[in-house]
C-alpha cells in the first residue's frame, strides 16, 4: 500500500477518534421543568431554583405573574408541570376541573403581607398613617387578580382608612409590580409580600395579621405535565426538604410537614 494512502487513513482514524472524544466531551442538557410561581416567589426563587438543581440535578425553569393570569394560562393548555400559587382557591379551581394530578396539592406557605415605605423620611408607621398628607400614591396589586392585592384592600377596609386612600391607590398587575412603583419612586407607600422588601431600604411594615384573611398558598402539579416524577420531586422539595428553610428565610410562615 501506497505510504501517501497509509498516512491519509492513519489521518482520517485520528480524525474520528478525536471527533469521537469530542462528542462524548459535549456534557447533556439537565432535565428541566416548568414552574408557574406567583409574582411573591420572585426573590425566594433565585434561591429555591439553584439550591432544588444542586440536589437533584433538575433545572426548574420559573414563570411569574399574578395567581389569576397563571390561572388562566394553565387553563388554556399553558405547557407547565408544577404551579405555585398565592392562594388555595385557585389551585382547588384548578383540582376540581381534574387540570392538576390528583393527590398533588397542598399548602406550602403562608404568606405575609407588608407595607412597605421606600423613604424612610415619611412618619409612617402603621396602616392608619397612610391618610398622612405627604402619602400622595399607595401602591397596590389588583384585588381580581392577586391574593395579596385583595389582602391589602381588606386591610385598609378593616383600619377604617379606605374611603379617605382610595382615591390615592395606583392598580400594578401583580405585587412584583407594585413593588416597582415604590422602587422606581412612583409610589410613597406600597402593599406587597413581605418576602419581596425584607431586605428592602426605607421602612417595612408586616401588616397585623389580623386585619386580613390567611394567604394560604397552594402548590400541585399539571395533570397535562410530562414530567410528572421530576415535578413531584420539586414539590417534595418544596414541601418536605431544604425548601422549607429557603421559604422560611424570606419571612413566610410554613405549614407542618
Amino acid at each position: 500500500m501506497p505510504r501517501i494512502r497509509v498516512a491519509n487513513i492513519a489521518l482520517a482514524l485520528a480524525f474520528v477518534a478525536v471527533t469521537s472524544c469530542r462528542r462524548e466531551a459535549i456534557p447533556q442538557a439537565p432535565p428541566t421543568i416548568t414552574v408557574a410561581a406567583a409574582a411573591n416567589l420572585s426573590e425566594a426563587a433565585q434561591t429555591l431554583g439553584p439550591q432544588f438543581e444542586s440536589e437533584t440535578g433538575i433545572h426548574p425553569v420559573f414563570s411569574f405573574a399574578s395567581t389569576a393570569q397563571l390561572t388562566n394560562q394553565i387553563e388554556n393548555a399553558a405547557p407547565f408541570d408544577v404551579f405555585l400559587s398565592a392562594d388555595s382557591q385557585h389551585v382547588d379551581q384548578l383540582d376540581q376541573k381534574s387540570l392538576l394530578a390528583p393527590g398533588t396539592t397542598a399548602v406550602y406557605a403562608i404568606g405575609v403581607l407588608a407595607l412597605w415605605i421606600p423613604s424612610s423620611t415619611l412618619p409612617i408607621e402603621k396602616v392608619e398613617d397612610l391618610v398622612a398628607p405627604g402619602v400622595h400614591v399607595i401602591a397596590v396589586a389588583k384585588p381580581e387578580l392577586a391574593p395579596y392585592g385583595q389582602a391589602a384592600v381588606e386591610v385598609l377596609h378593616r383600619a377604617g382608612v379606605w374611603d379617605k386612600v382610595n382615591a390615592r391607590i395606583v392598580y400594578a398587575e401583580n405585587i412584583s409590580m407594585a413593588k416597582q412603583y415604590g422602587a422606581s419612586k412612583n409610589a410613597d407607600a406600597v402593599f406587597t409580600a413581605y418576602s419581596l422588601v425584607l431586605k428592602e431600604g426605607g421602612k417595612v411594615i408586616q401588616v397585623d395579621q389580623s386585619l386580613y384573611q390567611p394567604i394560604t398558598q397552594k402548590l400541585g402539579v399539571l395533570a397535562s405535565s410530562t414530567h410528572k416524577s421530576d415535578a413531584l420531586k420539586f414539590t417534595n422539595f418544596v414541601l418536605k426538604g431544604k425548601g422549607r428553610d429557603v421559604l422560611s428565610s424570606f419571612g413566610y410562615h410554613l405549614p407542618p410537614p
